[in-house]
């Protein structure tokens, strides 16, 4: 119990001093994102209702479709390309008819590809740690091929592969049938920098943001929202 507390202190300490050295650090943001306690705030406050359409990129657990879910009971899309992951997700909502798993994952191109397995932090973009095909899928292929309107709100956390998602939506114009983006961006991936900043000059063309949390989590609402 002692040695918890003094490591909590400690990390405190830490904290603060390092937020004080380097203020636009990410550790800076995230302790921000957490002080606002954003998972149950930011992410979960939308107009929606159980008319809803919602995409999950990147499900993982599926926790953030069941609070979703809970708060609106709207119709959920998952897309988790991890097996163990996707079954995890489909024996979690499988008496839920309103949630629906995919065991592949949305792109910006349609392939067979290797994934580094590290729980929640599960990528393409790494090469070291044990490996697994996954299949992708073309988000602009989907949408077309599902013959979808709208979506209400996408939430995308696919570690790296969000470039290349947003870069396929934007080209194909379908981002303006999304009316909420939230992301996360990762920098971890070559020029992440530049690339994520030329997104977010092309969203600003269609959409505003609402809260950003740079590379920690931000969300883009579409112009002129009907609410």
């Amino acid at each position: 119990m002692l040695l918890t507390k003094i490591k909590a202190y400690l990390n405190t300490k830490y904290t603060i001093i390092y937020r004080s050295v380097f203020p636009d650090s990410r550790i800076a943001r995230v302790v921000d994102y957490k002080k606002n306690k954003g998972d149950t705030t930011l992410r979960l406050n939308y107009p929606l209702s159980a008319s809803s359409l919602i995409f999950d990129v990147g499900g993982y657990e599926g926790q953030w479709a069941q609070n979703i879910y809970n708060r609106y009971q709207c119709q959920i899309h998952i897309f988790e390309p991890v097996k163990k992951f996707a079954e995890q997700i489909k024996h979690k909502f499988k008496d839920n008819q309103k949630i629906f798993v995919y065991d592949f994952g949305l792109g910006g191109a349609n392939k067979n590809t290797k994934i580094v397995l590290s729980q929640d932090g599960s990528s393409t973009q790494k090469t070291k740690g044990i490996k697994e095909i996954v299949n992708i899928i073309k988000i602009s292929d989907f949408i077309k091929n599902n013959n979808l309107e709208y979506i209400d709100l996408m939430k995308i956390n696919i570690e790296g592969d969000e470039y290349d998602l947003l870069d396929d939506l934007i080209a194909s114009g379908l981002i303006t049938i999304v009316k909420n983006v939230q992301v996360q961006f990762h920098n971890f991936v070559p020029n992440a920098k530049e690339r994520m900043e030329k997104i977010q000059n092309e969203l600003t063309k269609t959409h505003h943001l609402t809260y950003q949390y740079k590379f920690v989590w931000e969300n883009w609402e579409i112009n002129n929202i009907q609410k």
